[in-house]
């Protein structure tokens, strides 16, 4: 059967997590997309206590979604043990939350922390490990999959991911060797931005992907990405990279979907989408419907 696909509100995200914009209003205003879920951040939400969320649970279902996925942003490599500690403490409540709003088998992304200039390759990966094997009890405890995303950044981190580059991504993915309870949160995007050739990563991890973002990037005119590569090989956010309607960019979503159905890819796909318009929302959503038909219902 097709994938089931969700929808996160890249587009709202600072405003529903500044609390300029309401999450219940976007949760309305998704009931007109085709999607199947919606994924939530921690950053929406006003409080942690049961009510509140119970009421966007219910706001939620309502809308006729499930809550697939919830993406966090702990801090794992940050140099004080004790703000490690409760970067730690606040996964675990998230693992909760992720429970509560989606139900055994959702998924609670994680992340390795930020690239501090004064935190070594070696150090930051055995911190990294040391913090996602710490939450793992509270993952099996709740019935929730831990999902290690090759992210680019937190939007409201001074630095860069610890493991953004595909090397330090796949050596933590080592790190950890549970496959029921963690695996891959795949972003074929941030391994472009990563200056990462997504399709080669995907191969490498494929067996170990548990859920999926679905954006697209392409290049303003005249534009290069060897134009926007930095001194340290990666690429920034320049604004001559851009989001666009999915399957217009640069990621080969052909090759991309092949291989997550080659290895029986059964999780969900979410669109980060929207950054021009909920019509380009849209226009992502009915393109990953079509992939999604063509790929698994050959896979079948």
């Amino acid at each position: 059967m097709p994938v089931k696909i969700s929808a996160f509100p890249k587009c709202y995200l600072e405003a529903i997590a500044t609390r300029q914009m309401s999450l219940f209003a976007w949760i309305g205003m998704a009931r007109s997309l085709d999607a199947d879920g919606l994924e939530m951040y921690e950053g929406f939400f006003e409080s942690l206590e049961p009510a509140y969320l119970d009421t966007v649970g219910e706001a939620i279902h309502s809308a006729g979604f499930a809550m697939p996925m919830l993406c966090c942003s702990p801090d794992f490599t940050n140099p004080d043990g004790d703000a490690r500690k409760r970067a730690v403490e606040h996964e675990i409540k998230m693992v909760a939350v992720t429970r509560r709003l989606g139900g055994a088998g959702a998924v609670c992304r994680v992340l390795s922390g930020q690239r501090y200039p004064e935190v070594a390759r070696q150090q930051g990966l055995e911190w990294c490990a040391e913090c996602i094997h710490a939450v793992l009890p509270a993952a099996r405890e709740h019935g929730i999959v831990l999902g290690l995303e090759n992210h680019y950044k937190d939007g409201f981190w001074k630095y860069p991911e610890f493991a953004q580059k595909k090397d330090v991504f796949l050596d933590l993915l080592e790190m950890v060797p549970e496959r029921k309870y963690f695996g891959v949160q795949y972003d074929p995007s941030n391994a472009i931005v990563a200056g990462d050739d997504p399709v080669d990563l995907l191969r490498q991890v494929a067996d170990r992907v548990v859920s999926m973002h679905a954006s697209d990037r392409y290049l303003a005119e005249g534009a290069s990405l060897e134009e926007l590569r930095q001194s340290d090989g990666t690429l920034g956010y320049s604004p001559n990279l851009r989001h666009g309607v999915t399957g217009k960019g640069l990621n080969d979503y052909d090759a991309i979907f092949g291989i997550l159905a080659a290895h029986g890819y059964k999780g969900w796909i979410s669109i980060e989408d929207g950054m021009n318009g909920m019509e380009e929302m849209a226009e992502s959503l009915a393109f990953l419907r079509r992939k999604s038909a063509q790929y698994f219902q050959e896979a079948e």
